[in-house]
């Protein structure tokens, strides 16, 4: 397939700009939500992590929930009780056909950004 395997430590993380990016990323967002909590810091990672898996990418325009998953993740108004008679349920092949043109989606942007760099 291609693939190389460079390794990163701690003190060269600069394997590729992605990863330093996204390290930069993590840290200014763990900075600004630790500095009035920094008792409580460990409590604080869970919602980091929601937090950035919620943004969506520039390259792809969707956020790694909805590119894992399929769907984005339920929200505080999407938590509003339901009626019970509204069955919500998708049959798996159509959901697994969804998830491959997301996918097939989401590979096309990153090359078509790729190839503007």
């Amino acid at each position: 397939m291609g693939t190389k395997l460079k390794y990163s430590t701690t003190c060269h993380p600069q394997t590729d700009g992605q990863t330093e990016v996204t390290n930069h990323t993590l840290g200014a967002l763990l900075r600004t939500l630790i500095k009035t909590n920094s008792k409580v810091w460990d409590l604080i990672l869970p919602y980091t992590e929601f937090a950035y898996n919620m943004k969506p990418s520039k390259t792809t325009d969707l956020s790694p929930f909805k590119i894992v998953y399929g769907v984005e993740p339920l929200g505080p108004l999407e938590l509003i009780p339901r009626p019970l008679d509204e069955k919500l349920s998708v049959e798996a092949s159509k959901w697994v056909e969804e998830i491959k043109c997301l996918h097939e989606q989401v590979k096309l942007k990153i090359e078509k950004s790729n190839a503007s760099y």
